[in-house]
């Protein structure tokens, strides 16, 4: 039933208000604690916040989604135990993150997929919560390489909302500097090395959210079902004289993963801040340690949020809200302002038949 990677964190972690003699499982109480408590505590406290669950990410996490979506069988058992999981631990919908597709066989699995999820929300639904609609959403991304293998329009057709993925769109694996999350377009280097073996320099137009959006508007996504993504991080590159330049390496970042620093982190002491006008972008530059770091501040996500309203999009998410600073400088808190309100429909706290005592009866007090 649990299927979680950290039991700890989820279910078992001690936070105010728990007691030492009622963590963790037990057999005659099953009560829910950790974060899974913690989440479902806010959103009694606030109604208009609605939590996720997000299957899937980078990697590993999607290693075996091609299997899991490739036979009617295998996505019937994952909608069904992605539901169970959904509704045992008081949530709200699911989110499904497969990053990413790697054929046309794949793509349309992943609709024959994102389909099961849905119809498997809604006879649960029809069961236990009359009227009310659980959500489905899906991560997708905003590389053409990997969205074009997609088929958008029937994707858009079944998921109450499509969250962009609008970063990364540069960092180690590049060969020279660029931007994270560069809302339009601009020309960077590429070197060739002719038969000759002498070098020709062109320029490409990198990767860029404008396009990405554009792209799937046309391929019949409803702009109010896109929810651009923004990052709350930056990517450094080492030993580097700036835009569109070489690098020697990333360095070590915040938090083990090479090169990706925290937004709250940022701008490193001794560094420049610089906002590029063409790109709609913004970077951190140490002239003496040369160090170029790519990461959006509050001016960047006030251009991107007025964009968002510019173009009818469904809003704006953040990977991820740990990451950012407080009070004026907060990225949440910009985009916030400028959209100028939240998503108003309410959450569901009725899971009368949970697998947790604690969720079955909305956190009554006599379990908190």
């Amino acid at each position: 039933m649990r299927y979680s990677k950290d039991e700890h964190a989820d279910f078992v972690a001690q936070f105010n208000g728990d007691t030492d003699d009622r963590i963790g499982y037990d057999e005659h109480k099953r009560n829910a604690y950790g974060c899974v408590k913690q989440l479902f505590l806010l959103k009694k406290s606030n109604r208009q916040l609605k939590t996720l669950l997000s299957i899937g990410g980078s990697g590993a996490g999607s290693a075996n989604f091609s299997s899991a979506a490739s036979t009617p069988d295998n996505r019937a058992r994952f909608a069904s135990t992605s539901v169970d999981l959904m509704w045992n631990w008081g949530f709200d919908g699911i989110d499904i993150d497969w990053e990413f597709p790697d054929d046309e066989i794949d793509a349309t699995n992943l609709v024959l997929l994102l389909q099961a999820i849905r119809n498997e929300l809604d006879i649960h639904a029809g069961k236990y919560a009359s009227g009310h609609r659980f959500l489905l959403s899906t991560a997708a991304p905003a590389a053409p390489e990997h969205y074009l293998k997609l088929q958008l329009n029937h994707m858009s057709g079944i998921v109450d909302q499509i969250n962009l993925m609008a970063y990364d769109y540069s960092g180690s694996w590049d060969h020279i500097s660029g931007h994270n999350a560069n809302l339009f377009p601009y020309k960077r280097p590429v070197t060739k090395l002719n038969i000759d073996y002498t070098l020709n320099e062109s320029f490409e137009t990198a990767i860029n959210t404008d396009y990405a959006i554009g792209d799937y508007l046309r391929s019949g996504v409803p702009a109010e079902k896109i929810v651009l993504g923004i990052p709350v991080f930056g990517r450094s590159f080492e030993e580097n004289l700036g835009l569109g330049k070489t690098f020697s390496s990333v360095g070590k970042g915040s938090w083990g993963q090479q090169g990706v620093w925290d937004y709250k982190a940022l701008p490193k002491e001794g560094a420049t801040i610089i906002y590029d006008p063409i790109a709609h972008a913004s970077f951190s530059y140490d002239e003496r340690k040369h160090e170029f770091i790519s990461y959006d501040t509050p001016s960047v996500v006030q251009e991107k949020a007025e964009y968002v309203l510019e173009h009818g999009l469904g809003g704006t998410m953040f990977w991820e809200a740990s990451a950012d600073k407080k009070g004026g400088d907060s990225l949440i808190g910009t985009s916030y302002c400028v959209l100028g309100s939240l998503e108003t429909t309410q959450n569901w706290l009725d899971y009368t038949n949970s697998y947790f005592d604690n969720i079955a009866t909305k956190m009554g007090e006599e379990y908190i």
